[in-house]
């Protein structure tokens, strides 16, 4: 237990150390939001692949992965795809050169996409920054042999978290990313030989799997399936992370030459975090967990199927992924809120010094709000899917068609983001209240739908939009 205690706690340490450090760096608040717009190309990747992988990967994904196999790659597959398709309006979004993602929605539509924006990525992200810290919580739990209750353990993560962000926002969020992808790298690519020891070699592996009633699907509907794909495609397309790590990139060959690194690291990453749950799964210490529990897989495998050191080494990288995805998450909400609400509809004057002070303030009761939201899902899974829809469907067809479709108009995009938004909220609510969906049938097909549909048809019933509102996002490169 000291062993593994003394990495986190001495991890951690050197974290908030270097973020202090790096506040001292902090002149105005394009410092603080976009890191000065100074980043490169390896800078990026390092901080794009950390904030992607997160506790959706080690809890959710390897939830999945323990029940279905690489069935899961599926899920997964859609973030792969999303990111390949951002490379096309990678250099788009630095050209436009501001600072959240309800920048560009109002540019192209009007404030009320916004505002509507700011409000689906507040709910969307918060709902992140929550299980980041139901995730980092079993971390604290299992190393202390549970003498730190769960209910403790969160909260202290929690807390480590806010004040991380709040020493230096982007500038230490983007350049500490690189010692957490260092880290999640390291741990997670170490541990796989090791592992596949304990579980006596491939052809034991293979032969002790769980059962899987498909190749493809493993134990999943297909509706069930592609329930996983869409949302994490839509988040992918859409992720506010990304549009302001895009923002703060030094040039827009710069953020394009990213999401090359980017999208490489992600799927081989991928892979790699979901061999952990399915060999894991194979060895007979893991088998046959409950659901509540199967998500912790890859918790498990640090703690008793690897090693002492190597389980250092993957906890320390399962912290680095908590850390970096949970910071990021907060970062982006608490930029809007000063940005999007307060400096466009309140206070268009402020001060660099106030909106910097602010944006702490809103850091601080944003990640208060994440904590109070963790009773809402028990279940990592169903958390990280349902922020993923509510963003994905909400704001993500909208923010395509500012690339794309000239013929978007401004009443079209706000009732599509309005829809998907509302449609998710509905939906997740019933389900909370009667412990299923409506007809059995996912969110993200009734929110997605309906976000699409009305974008189209409000889009052809006004006339088109005038020529300003397109043309910034459609000149040539």
């Amino acid at each position: 237990m000291v062993f593994y205690i003394s990495t986190i706690i001495g991890y951690l340490v050197v974290l908030l150390t270097l973020g202090v450090y790096l506040a001292r760096r902090i002149k105005s608040k394009e410092d603080f939001l976009v890191a000065g717009r100074k980043l490169t190309a390896p800078i990026l990747v390092g901080t794009l692949l950390a904030t992607w992988i997160g506790s959706g990967d080690i809890f959710s994904v390897s939830d999945l992965s323990y029940h279905h196999g690489y069935s899961s790659l599926i899920g997964s597959a859609g973030g792969w795809l999303g990111i390949i398709a951002v490379f096309f309006i990678a250099g788009k979004v630095r050209r436009f050169g501001q600072f959240t993602v309800p920048d560009i929605l109002e540019a192209r539509y009007n404030k009320w996409a916004r505002l509507l924006a700011t409000i689906t990525t507040i709910i969307a992200y918060i709902t992140i920054v929550s299980y980041q810290f139901r995730g980092g919580g079993w971390v604290i739990n299992m190393i202390s042999d549970k003498e730190i209750s769960m209910e403790n353990a969160m909260i202290i993560m929690a807390i480590f978290v806010i004040v991380y962000t709040l020493t230096a926002g982007m500038l230490s969020v983007a350049y500490l990313d690189i010692i957490n992808g260092i880290i999640i790298i390291g741990g997670v690519f170490l541990t796989i030989p090791f592992l596949i020891k304990s579980g006596g070699g491939i052809e034991a592996i293979t032969a002790n799997l769980p059962a899987r009633a498909h190749p493809i699907l493993g134990n999943m509907p297909l509706i069930e399936a592609m329930g996983y794909f869409i949302p994490t495609l839509l988040l992918a397309l859409g992720n506010a992370n990304m549009y302001q790590r895009f923002f703060s990139a030094k040039n827009e060959k710069e953020a394009k030459k990213s999401v090359i690194g980017w999208v490489v690291g992600v799927i081989l990453l991928g892979i790699a975090i979901q061999s952990l749950a399915v060999i894991g799964s194979s060895i007979s210490d893991f088998k046959g967990l409950p659901t509540e529990e199967s998500g912790k897989i890859i918790l498990l495998v640090a703690h008793k199927g690897v090693p002492v050191v190597i389980g250092c080494v993957l906890l320390a990288a399962i912290i680095a992924i908590v850390v970096s995805t949970a910071n990021s998450f907060l970062l982006v909400p608490a930029t809007n809120v000063m940005r999007d609400i307060v400096q466009r509809f309140i206070k268009p004057d402020i001060s660099d010094k106030a909106m910097v002070l602010g944006t702490r303030v809103a850091l601080v009761i944003l990640g208060v709000l994440s904590y109070l939201l963790i009773g809402f899902f028990p279940r990592i899974l169903r958390a990280a899917y349902a922020a993923y829809t509510i963003y994905g469907a909400g704001l993500t067809p909208a923010l395509i068609a500012t690339f794309f479709w000239k013929r978007a108009t401004p009443k079209a995009g706000v009732i599509s983001i309005s829809a998907g938004m509302l449609v998710t909220i509905e939906w997740e609510i019933f389900n909370k209240i009667f412990g299923l969906y409506p007809w059995g049938i996912p969110a993200v097909y009734p929110a997605l739908i309906s976000s699409v549909l009305l974008l189209i048809l409000v889009s052809y019933l006004c006339s088109p939009p005038a020529k300003e509102k397109w043309q910034p996002f459609f000149k040539e490169q």
